[in-house]
């Protein structure tokens, strides 16, 4: 009975912290305490010692909670500025299941047709973001450039990557760590729109930033 007793005062402790978090948050804090739990139950069952079940505990509150960041006010702080610093611009900035806050960038900001150089108007939203993962030193930052199908794959694809890349040399430019950062091209393989018409095309092309606070 005790080793029971053990098992959900060890999910019990993970939900604690569920306390005062929106329905997302909330999410990945259950998930974490289911965790718990299975790992604390499944120590107990097998006749684990406390060690053995506190370590299950823990081992499980990892698998569960794996799915998602923290939102900590300092990322909803940032959403809030980056809303409006890009109010007007086509820039649509939320927040994910994961807990990430991602921005997606379309063309007529970001980039020229078959370039990967940062226009005028998509520095000023740099400028901006910067500041927030300046302050976030737990940032995990994920640049992910696109194409329409304009072209082959062997424009497309390193292009793609070369956008992603010129988004994170500017960042860095402004202070950000570059170890805060992972690169991605995906070519024209997933598109948002229809690429048979020229306003598809212009949404197809572009940057998505995702930025998840780490727990720290």
């Amino acid at each position: 009975m005790n080793r029971f007793i053990l098992a959900a005062s060890a999910a019990a402790i993970v939900l604690s912290g569920c306390q005062n978090m929106n329905d997302q948050q909330r999410t990945t804090g259950t998930g974490a305490a289911i965790g718990a739990l299975a790992g604390a139950a499944i120590g107990s069952a097998t006749g684990g010692n406390r060690g053995a079940i506190a370590g299950g505990a823990a081992i499980g509150a990892l698998a569960g909670g794996a799915g998602g960041y923290l939102w900590s006010q300092r990322m909803e702080n940032q959403k809030r500025q980056m809303e409006a610093a890009t109010q007007g611009t086509g820039v649509v900035v939320t927040q994910t299941p994961n807990n990430e806050l991602k921005l997606a960038i379309p063309s007529d900001v970001s980039f020229d047709v078959g370039r990967a150089v940062i226009k005028p108007n998509f520095a000023p939203v740099l400028d901006q973001f910067a500041v927030g993962l300046r302050n976030n030193p737990n940032a995990d930052v994920r640049i992910i450039g696109h194409t329409d199908n304009t072209g082959t794959d062997a424009i497309n694809d390193p292009l793609s990557i070369q956008r992603a890349a010129a988004t994170r040399d500017y960042l860095i430019s402004r202070g950000v760590m570059p170890s805060a950062f992972r690169i991605e091209g995906r070519g024209s393989h997933e598109p948002v729109a229809d690429n048979a018409t020229a306003a598809g095309r212009a949404q197809n092309r572009r940057v998505e930033i995702y930025v998840g606070e780490r727990g720290g």
